[in-house]
């Protein structure tokens, strides 16, 4: 595995002849435009025979023999891969890189919004190797609490058993104007309707052949967290072996009182939920100024926390498959597939910036005197988040969502990583 960052002057014929790799195989694998052209800045990923870099944290006890049987490499292989790190003394908590045949094993959940059956089918056959489950994001419900299938997506939960991939029905409390936190609170608040909620979601999944349930109920009203903790448990207790995931706002501590994090209790949901995860995005978010998607020190610190309360082998983080393209005067906010963002920047011939703070690529242009900044994720972010998980024995990953193109992180999964079937 090789991340190159292109430099002023460089083409892709001499990085091709520099990596002994075809130059249609760097193309497709970083989704480049065609006849393809590169800016400075832009990370690409070449698929050379280089072996998968494992991201580990030093425990108690470790030695660098020990460490490198646990991933059958060895010590000299250890040494290369951690230039100008002294590793004579290990230290607990100390991270390093660790070249090995042995693939971090994950399980990933693709949410996908279904809006055409043969744009969605076509996107789950390319993916389904890459993807534990998939969670179709098709159901809402009533003020009263009755769940619904909002529009025909059969042809979709047949194919994902087809190809091995787990269907979970996704059901949030989204309507027209969006999530809708009185409508979570009105439901979850009335023990009538907070049952309809449960036997409904119960039975269109059973009916509908899913596998399970992602449950996305965001802006719960933090006084409605009990009763959202009591859903949680009725749910899990009435799916008997269907899974149950809920996903999360990220928080780094308890907020009870918070509007977008109150509601959810950590531990109680990590305790009773086969699978929780953690939405780490939008730390720059649409309509505020410019910034990351989805920092990494951000992530590691809603991480630490969630760790604090939740078993890792049940906790997941989020990965966005997206970035924003934001008016700096304004804030206003265009959404956009990593991909878009890339080809942008290529089509604009601006030069990408990285960030190596937030550890996220960034860029600059003008439409007239209108100042734009762009924030997505590239390669080199996902793989940083990717080491997250591994050094911190994580249950593995989402994305939002699987619609939107993001070529190298597929290709990446296709050939570092080990999906959990």
């Amino acid at each position: 595995m090789t991340v190159h960052v292109v430099e002023s002057g460089e083409n892709l014929w001499s990085i091709s002849a520099r990596y002994n790799i075809d130059i249609n195989t760097i193309i497709t694998t970083n989704g480049l435009l065609t006849p393809a052209s590169i800016v400075p800045g832009l990370a690409l990923y070449i698929p050379d025979d280089a072996l998968p870099v494992r991201s580990y944290k030093v425990k108690s006890g470790d030695s660098l023999w020990n460490i490198a049987q646990s991933f059958n490499t060895s010590i000299s292989s250890i040494t290369a891969a951690n230039p100008g790190v002294n590793l004579s003394t290990l230290k607990i908590d100390q991270v390093l890189n660790i070249p090995s045949a042995t693939k971090l094993s994950i399980s990933t959940i693709g949410f996908i919004l279904p809006s055409n059956t043969v744009t969605d089918l076509a996107t789950i056959n390319a993916l389904a190797n890459e993807l534990t489950y998939i969670a179709i994001a098709n159901y809402s419900f009533t003020a009263q609490g009755y769940a619904y299938v909002q529009a025909d997506d059969t042809a979709l939960i047949t194919r994902c058993k087809q190809l091995n991939t787990i269907p979970l029905l996704m059901i949030r409390n989204f309507t027209s104007a969006g999530f809708d936190a009185a409508l979570a609170g009105a439901v979850l608040e009335n023990a009538t309707y907070r049952q309809n909620l449960v036997a409904s979601i119960v039975n269109l999944a059973a009916t509908r052949g899913f596998g399970g349930v992602s449950l996305d109920l965001e802006f719960v009203p933090p006084a409605r967290r009990q009763e959202f903790n009591s859903f949680i448990l009725a749910l899990k207790q009435q799916l008997g072996t269907l899974i149950l995931q809920v996903n999360v706002h990220a928080k780094t501590a308890d907020l009870p009182t918070n509007r977008i994090v109150g509601g959810y209790d950590y531990a109680f949901i990590g305790n009773t939920a086969d699978l929780m995860a953690v939405m780490t995005l939008d730390y720059g978010y649409p309509g505020g100024p410019p910034d990351a998607v989805s920092p990494i020190g951000f992530v590691e610190q809603v991480v630490a926390y969630a760790l604090s309360l939740v078993s890792p082998q049940k906790l997941l983080i989020a990965m966005a498959l997206y970035g924003y393209d934001k008016e700096v005067s304004t804030n206003v906010t265009k959404g956009l597939s990593v991909l878009a963002a890339q080809n942008n920047a290529i089509s604009l011939g601006v030069t990408i910036q990285y960030d190596t703070v937030a550890q996220s690529p960034w860029y600059q242009y003008f439409t007239g005197t209108m100042e734009h900044i762009v924030w997505f994720e590239d390669i080199r972010s996902f793989m940083e988040k990717y080491k997250l998980i591994d050094r911190n024995q994580l249950a593995g990953t989402t994305f939002w969502q699987i619609n939107l193109p993001a070529p190298q992180n597929w290709a990446y999964l296709r050939r570092e990583i080990t999906i959990i079937k």
